[in-house]
């Protein structure tokens, strides 16, 4: 009966030099939980104490999407594909205010006048282009050491360092009132809460996100990506089998 057992329960291991996936993230897990479901079912399978895999560019809880992760020797590539440009899909609602400028940290409504539909395309476009842009607190950034969101948590408030971004394109692509969907093509770096929240002043009042959900990483597409309910045995195609070791009666 042992020996039966045995036979039904493959072995793998990791290719010699790694993999690559692509992964649709879903709404409320962080990357890092992420990385921790693939990291648990790939020392399951290969019968490793540890496995090395990163991502390649932090989603938001709150956010969805594409995310990268590097297996074995493919960590090495991490930053290759950090480095890439960015596209993304949101929506955003004119009029509110949110420490986070998402829907992460409560939400409080702001003076708005309405606006024409040209001066609210001035205020997208007028984002085009290479900038200097300040993070939100709410955010992984490091201040003297410590991760702003932390810092946020306890009241308090700091001058973040700003990051150099540029921002390709920044298109409506509906408009329902003061809440409005957008695309977004940018650089390493870019925080599209900020983005949001500088279309917001760019019309002389406060906006917050509602949705995010990245769609390309350079040439890599979502619509390339691992679905949530086939990420267990998603890796496996990627592993190599073990040759089952003969047994003599």
């Amino acid at each position: 009966m042992s020996h039966f057992v045995r036979m039904q329960h493959k072995e793998y291991s990791l290719p010699e030099n790694g993999f690559v996936l692509l992964v649709d993230k879903p709404y409320g897990w962080s990357s890092f939980q992420v990385v921790n479901f693939f990291k648990w079912r790939l020392k399951k399978l290969c019968r490793q104490k540890k496995v090395k895999i990163g991502h390649a560019g932090t989603l938001d809880p709150l956010a969805t999407g594409l995310l990268i992760l590097c297996i074995g020797k493919q960590t090495k590539n991490i930053v290759s594909f950090q480095e890439q440009a960015k596209e993304y899909k949101g929506s955003l609602n004119l009029g509110y205010h949110s420490p986070s400028y998402d829907l992460e940290q409560p939400i409080t409504k702001q003076d708005y006048a309405l606006h024409s539909t040209e001066e609210i395309a001035a205020a997208f476009e007028s984002l085009e282009g290479e900038y200097e842009q300040s993070a939100p607190m709410f955010s992984a950034k490091k201040f003297k050491g410590r991760r702003a969101f932390k810092l946020a948590r306890e009241g308090k408030e700091v001058e973040l360092k700003k990051n150099k971004i540029s921002v390709s394109a920044f298109d409506i692509t509906e408009m329902r009132g003061s809440a409005i969907d957008f695309d977004i093509h940018c650089s390493k770096g870019t925080y599209v809460r900020s983005a949001v929240r500088d279309v917001g002043h760019a019309l002389k009042t406060e906006a917050v996100m509602t949705a995010l959900r990245r769609t390309k990483i350079g040439e890599h597409d979502i619509k390339d990506a691992l679905q949530h309910p086939d990420w267990a045995k998603s890796v496996i195609p990627h592993l190599v089998e073990k040759e089952e070791e003969s047994s003599k009666n």
